[in-house]
């Protein structure tokens, strides 16, 4: 009788094992948030709808902002990449940023810096420091902050690239 009660027991304790695994998995499965912080669940159609349009209408936004900051600047709408035609009266001064290059047409001016090196020459490579004339049909770059052009002729045209402010 001993052996036939060990076999019973051991069959009890097997079921009543299988019940409580099984309660688990069931337990884990109904826990178990698909589409949660912990459980992530990422579809292709959310991805090209919602995800794609989101992050477009951000970058758009962004785009829009640096667009309205050059404009701000007296950069031509957005293009830096083309010159612009500026002109300026006797005394009014073109200050240029980081990059920003000018090539004096009609007129004539002369480089403001507070500091050497004024404008840097593309042209031929030399430096114009500050109250020196700039020569007509050079090409002028402003590579330190605090640069500028100032119109000493009744009426200045330059053609100008980059962001600017004239005062």
């Amino acid at each position: 009788m001993d052996i036939h009660m060990k076999k019973n027991r051991g069959f009890l304790h097997g079921t009543v094992l299988g019940g409580i695994c099984a309660v688990l998995a069931v337990t884990a499965v109904v826990a178990a948030d698909p589409g949660t912080a912990k459980d992530p669940l990422v579809t292709l159609s959310y991805l090209n709808e919602t995800f794609l349009n989101d992050v477009m209408q951000r970058v758009d936004k962004k785009i829009d902002a640096r667009n309205q900051m050059l404009a701000g600047q007296g950069v031509a709408g957005s293009d830096a990449a083309n010159f612009t035609v500026v002109e300026l009266s006797k005394g009014q001064t073109l200050a240029g940023g980081v990059g920003c290059e000018v090539m004096l047409r009609i007129g004539s001016a002369v480089c403001t810096a507070p500091s050497a090196p004024g404008l840097i020459d593309e042209t031929d490579g030399s430096t114009l420091n500050n109250g020196k004339a700039l020569v007509q049909n050079h090409l002028y770059m402003m590579t330190v902050e605090g640069r500028g052009v100032k119109a000493t002729a009744n009426t200045v045209k330059l053609l100008v690239r980059g962001g600017y402010t004239i005062a």
